[in-house]
């Protein structure tokens, strides 16, 4: 760091003559009459002691104290406790002196400088304009040291952001006391910009570099480095790598290890090479491990949730998941008060024993369950999530499983769960506190992809809200969603309302009013729908869900063109659909956002006709599975599969080209154009077929942090007539990508390249982007 010429901020002595002043200012008998409270207020005068920088009328509107008011000590402790946090005064003291009818109140004040100027020097690489909008302190401003303090942070901060770990930036402050102003000078040392170019340790011979490097932070520069800031580093990352670097090496058994410096070798200008240089130690296992104290389980019972035994490495890591496995075996039975501390001990060369002493308590039942922290949530909304009930036993895992269900509803910033003793020998009352959160939220995007270009949207949520609750519409427990969306090629709009805990039974229970208006489907017409459904879903078990859905649509196909195929011709106009289509899905995957194993799958059935309303009569079925595979070196294998069959039935003669099937594009067989595999018209325009088979094999594997790649295999078929799944016109594609996850959504790039073309289609490769924004 570098050295400054001057003092960051006042001096002490300046300070405390300043303080000496205004004390003797200040100084003044009380009256008599201030023992006396009720007095009507006759007269407030404000004096300054020093420049006033804050107008009279300023310093008033910040105090309750007033002419005609009576005179009370509470209100005089509020004024000044307002006139403080102001940050306008440094300095005040009120009191009162008796008048004629009443008292008059004297304010005396020392007001905090003013900031004449604000002067950033030594800055080369960015302009004194550029930094001067990281800073809060502005010219006529108060002067606040507090807000120097974070502005120095905030020009600290942009330069490391942009790889100038040197950075040094200190202040002064210089005062004219006479006018009451302040003069603040930045002063910046940018030091040479360091850029990681690579990452290196040395005395690692037990742990592996590879486990090393993915235990910290600090990553070397890549072609994401803009967005993910990649190859940058300040002195409290590395030091917090230096923490990760000893608790890996400790979790495999090297309890003495150490970091014992980090080398900074300058390749070029900009670039660095960072070295770890590690002693090691020596390697401790454990050569006993006894229990004392338990018995409810026998040591065999307990010893088999251990993860560490006689002859394995020792690691705290494991040592606490062993804790809280055991700790699981009893608060399953109810043992609240279950203690289990471990101890060890040096026991010969390179080896510790462990003695895990167990107080094991008594098994307790649920007293009351008392929720505090809900100003705005229904005590009912919370008290349905919980796995406990009065009654039940103190299961600590159904507790922390109800914690668990509370933080995931998003309506709290903080939850916690605390059991407590009552008189009732082997009952616990559970506590629940929660904090409550802001659930809605607006939001603005933009999104592109190959299939509809170009569109933006705004969007009101509110996942906790309450249709009963008027005005504020706060606490139910309810979802409402409504979204607008216009582009390129679409329009859309959706206003949706869920209750997940319909007659307060867990069945959800939503309604959606809809208007979607599509001109990527085709260039020979749009297609513009209306409508409004309502889904009931009820969970079966942990991982099933089943529901029924009915919906009822007007369709529109219009804008045909005059040069449309006569097939094409013959869906001009509207239809009514009424549609009822039942749903059951069995989903174990991991993730939704990146998986990496488990299993989805859905089944769908549905029907339309007239016995429901409409004017569509045909039926159909949808199925599709995904399976997901875990491999070495954080690969993932992803196979997914779909069939589908759609027909008429009573009076309908055909399946309206809004019903059909079609496969291509980026979702489904990234070779093809969207849309395109499937039967066409004669001009060569894609009508869509009755069944359709398809499956997909794709395996993605890391590349740099955020930044997966991808090869995939993508084969499918679309067949003119119903329940018709023969593969005589099929078509195939493979394919490579990328998988990029960005703070600004996810982005998936793939080109697909056909292998086998139907008779329908043909072409070369393509290539398919999907992006997404969010503000």
């Amino acid at each position: 760091m570098r050295d400054l010429p001057f003092p960051k901020s006042v001096s002490r002595t300046l300070r405390f003559a300043l303080c000496l002043a205004l004390a003797i200012a200040l100084w003044s008998p009380i009256p008599s009459a201030l023992a006396q409270d009720g007095l009507t207020v006759r007269e407030v005068e404000v004096q300054f002691a020093g420049p006033a920088t804050v107008s009279k009328e300023r310093i008033l509107a910040n105090m309750r104290t007033t002419v005609g008011q009576p005179y009370t000590q509470q209100v005089v402790e509020d004024d000044i406790r307002n006139l403080y946090l102001s940050g306008e005064i440094s300095n005040v003291r009120i009191f009162r002196e008796g008048t004629q009818g009443g008292v008059k109140v004297v304010v005396i004040v020392q007001t905090r400088p003013v900031l004449g100027e604000v002067i950033i020097e030594g800055n080369d690489l960015y302009s004194t304009r550029r930094l001067r909008r990281e800073l809060e302190s502005k010219v006529g401003s108060t002067l606040n040291e507090e807000q120097l303090e974070l502005d120095r942070q905030k020009i600290v901060k942009y330069y490391t952001d942009r790889g100038f770990n040197e950075i040094d930036v200190q202040y002064k402050v210089e005062l004219d006391e006479s006018r009451g102003s302040a003069v603040v000078v930045f002063a910046v040392y940018e030091g040479e910009k360091a850029i990681v170019r690579r990452i290196d340790f040395t005395g690692n011979e037990g742990v592996s570099t590879r486990e090393l490097r993915k235990a910290i932070t600090t990553r070397p520069a890549n072609i994401l480095s803009f967005i993910n800031k990649s190859g940058r580093f300040t002195d409290q990352q590395i030091q917090e790598d230096i923490e990760e670097i000893r608790s890996t090496l400790q979790n495999n058994g090297y309890i003495d290890a150490r970091v014992l410096d980090v080398q900074f070798d300058r390749i070029s200008n900009k670039r660095v090479d960072i070295t770890f240089v590690i002693e090691e130690g020596v390697q401790y296992t454990i050569s006993e491990l006894r229990l004392e104290g338990n018995t409810v389980f026998t040591p065999e019972e307990i010893r088999t949730k251990l993860s560490m035994e006689e002859g394995s490495v020792y690691s705290p890591e494991k040592m606490r998941n062993d804790l809280k496995a055991v700790r699981e075996m009893y608060g399953i039975l109810g043992y609240a008060d279950f203690i289990m501390v471990p101890e060890g001990y040096p026991s010969g060369t390179n080896t510790v024993q462990i003695t895990y002493n167990i107080d094991e308590g008594m098994p307790s039942t649920v007293g009351l369950v008392n929720i505090e922290g809900n100003i705005k949530t229904k005590d009912k909304v919370i008290r349905r999530e919980l796995a406990v009930a009065p009654g039940d036993t103190f299961n600590t895992v159904l507790v922390d499983a109800s914690k668990e269900r509370l933080n995931n509803l998003g309506y709290f910033s903080r939850v916690e769960t605390i059991p407590s003793d009552t008189m009732v020998p082997g009952e616990k009352d559970l506590n629940v506190f929660v904090e409550e959160k802001r659930t809605g939220s607006l939001n603005f995007g933009l999104g592109f992809s190959s299939i509809d270009s170009l569109t933006g949207f705004v969007e009101l949520t509110q996942s906790n809200f309450d249709i009963g609750n008027w005005p504020s519409f706060y606490g139910g427990g309810q979802r409402f969603r409504v979204r607008g969306q216009y582009g390129l090629e679409r329009a859309d709009f959706i206003l949706s309302l869920t209750e997940p805990w319909f007659l307060d039974y867990q069945w959800s229970l939503g309604g959606e009013l809809f208007y979607n208006d599509l001109d990527y489907f085709s260039d020979e017409y749009s297609q513009r729908s209306l409508g409004f459904s309502i889904l009931n879903q009820i969970p079966i078990g942990k991982f099933m869900s089943a529901g029924l859905q009915y919906k009822l649509e007007e369709i529109n196909i219009y804008d045909v063109s005059p040069f449309a195929s006569l097939q094409i011709q013959a869906e001009r106009g509207s239809r009514s659909r009424s549609a009822l289509q039942a749903f059951w899905t069995l989903d174990t995957r991991d993730s939704v956002f990146l998986t990496r194993r488990g299993q989805k799958i859905e089944i769908s059935p549905y029907v339309a006709g007239v016995f429901l309303g409409g004017q569509t009569e045909i039926y159909g079925l949808n199925i599709e599975a995904s399976q997901f595979f875990a491999l070495p070196f954080d690969m993932i294998l992803q196979l997914n599969g779909q069939l589908a069959a759609v027909d008429n039935w009573g009076g309908g003669q055909f399946v309206p080209i809004f019903d059909r099937l079609f496969l291509g594009g980026a979702n489904n067989l990234r070779g093809f154009d969207f849309r395109e595999v499937g039967p066409k018209d004669i001009f060569g325009e894609p009508t869509g077929g009755n069944s359709l088979a398809r499956a997909t094999i794709e395996l993605t594997f890391p590349l740099i942090e955020r930044v997966r790649g991808a090869v995939f295999y993508d084969w499918g078929v679309v067949n003119s007539n119903a329940w018709d799944f023969s593969t005589a016109n099929y078509n195939d594609d493979f394919g490579f990508g990328l998988r990029l996850d960005l703070p600004i959504g996810p982005i998936r790039l793939d080109y697909g390249i056909p292998i086998t073309s139907d008779r329908f289609n043909g072409g070369s490769g393509k290539f398919n982007f999907n992006v997404g924004y969010q503000f």
